[in-house]
């Protein structure tokens, strides 16, 4: 879920009504503060208002998950309390990333272990090495895996390979999830049982339909859609970034609101890029 603002500041109302629109689309829940949310730009009292505001329109049997992961333990296991405490369901903790070259295997399986210890909420893995420069290698999540509170991974990578690594080195009870648009018909071949995808804010509906076909083993159809959602996918991230996921939201009906400086609103030229390749998708569907 990307974060709107208003006049710089956090924008509830728009979370409200953002979220209620996914509710009707029949997503199974939502991310606040993930990284297109803008989290590492939020003050922490903007990131419980984010949570709050998100919490008050997802129903109880659909999930709220809450980026908790600071640059240190001590810091990512008072936000995962905060986050349990506002009513997220789960806490997705991204790996360190400011001392990277000192981020050993051994430091990620110290950090995790902290945090699932003293989380009040099942924890997630977030693996995003294009972003953070920090990677679990299979052995790693392995192991982390066999924690009582660390229940599944986000892993945003396109290696196909790698996904089927790390789906084969957890054990069953562990939640694989898709991290990329591009590749969510792909991982959930490889086992990943959903996504958490940006192009998911824009075209729910696909991602769903997607997810459908292939627990209905309709490869094909499936990978029709996926060639269709894969374009926005890129456009609204590696493409254009949070600044053209918010376009995109705005051009689809959502609130999207311009992102947070430094950051820049897309150019007008990302715009009309992205507004010809939803309207094409949608005569299409």
């Amino acid at each position: 879920m990307p974060t709107p603002f208003r006049d710089g500041e956090v924008d509830a109302s728009a979370i409200r009504f953002n979220v209620e629109r996914w509710m009707r689309a029949g997503l199974g829940g939502i991310v606040a503060l993930g990284t297109n949310g803008e989290s590492a730009l939020l003050d922490e009292d903007e990131s419980d208002l984010v949570l709050s505001a998100t919490r008050d329109v997802v129903p109880r049997d659909r999930v709220v998950i809450a980026g908790t992961g600071r640059e240190s333990t001590r810091a990512t296991i008072a936000a995962t309390k905060r986050a349990a405490a506002l009513g997220a369901d789960a806490a997705l903790v991204r790996t360190p990333s400011f001392f990277k070259s000192l981020s050993t295997q051994a430091l990620l399986i110290r950090h995790y272990t902290a945090v699932a210890d003293e989380s009040p909420i099942p924890v997630l893995l977030y693996n995003f090495p294009a972003s953070t420069g920090v990677a679990f290698s299979p052995d790693t999540v392995a192991t982390l895996a066999e924690h009582r509170n660390i229940a599944g991974m986000k892993e945003s990578g396109t290696d196909a390979a790698a996904f089927a690594a790390f789906a084969d080195a957890a054990p069953e009870h562990f939640s694989m999830l898709a991290g990329t648009g591009t590749v969510f018909y792909s991982d959930l071949c490889l086992g990943a049982v959903g996504g958490i995808l940006a192009v998911a804010a824009v075209e729910p509906e696909l991602c769903l339909r997607l997810l459908a076909l292939v627990k209905e083993k309709k490869h094909d159809e499936a990978r029709r859609l996926q060639a269709l959602i894969s374009p926005i996918a890129r456009m609204v991230t590696s493409g254009f970034g949070v600044p053209g996921l918010k376009a995109a939201l705005e051009i689809a009906g959502y609130k999207g609101g311009d992102p947070r400086a430094p950051l820049a609103p897309a150019s007008p030229e990302a715009k009309e890029t992205i507004r010809a390749e939803l309207a094409r998708v949608a005569q299409v569907v």
